[in-house]
């Protein structure tokens, strides 16, 4: 069980991990050992997470987002198959997270009067400016 807040965690049912071969430079060691993991955290039948979690968290995710609604993160960092259980966990963890924050509502805005007018006011000053330049006066 992967503990998220105080409110959430994630029952071991939820998530899968398969240890394959890594690639690149290692030795021996990559051709026998399964130190690669790719985690499976099905996030759309999670009960523990609401729907506008699961919302963002889709949005989050990206590519890692499958069309059956599960979140697979792979970790390939180390030599160690323990180690790169942990980073994948915590970059679980770390999505879950950014998606329980509910983000600000952006209020639309409009400039001040005296910013309108003084966006104006150099306007004009650069256009006799470039009216000088040419020769053509008005």
């Amino acid at each position: 069980m992967i503990t998220i807040n105080d409110n959430i965690s994630i029952q071991d049912w939820e998530i899968t991990e398969q240890f394959v071969r890594a690639s690149g430079p290692g030795g021996q060691n990559v051709n026998k050992v399964s130190t690669k993991v790719s985690l499976r955290f099905e996030a759309n039948r999670s009960p523990n997470l609401s729907a506008a979690v699961k919302a963002r968290l889709k949005k989050i995710a990206g590519t890692k987002w499958t069309v059956d609604g599960a979140i697979i993160i792979q970790c390939d960092e180390t030599r160690s198959q323990i180690r790169n259980r942990e980073i994948a966990q915590d970059r679980l963890k770390d999505l879950i997270k950014k998606a329980l924050v509910v983000p600000k509502r952006r209020r639309p805005t409009k400039p001040s009067r005296g910013a309108i007018e003084r966006r104006l006011k150099s306007k004009k000053i650069r256009a006799e400016v470039k009216s000088l330049r040419s020769g053509k006066i008005e």
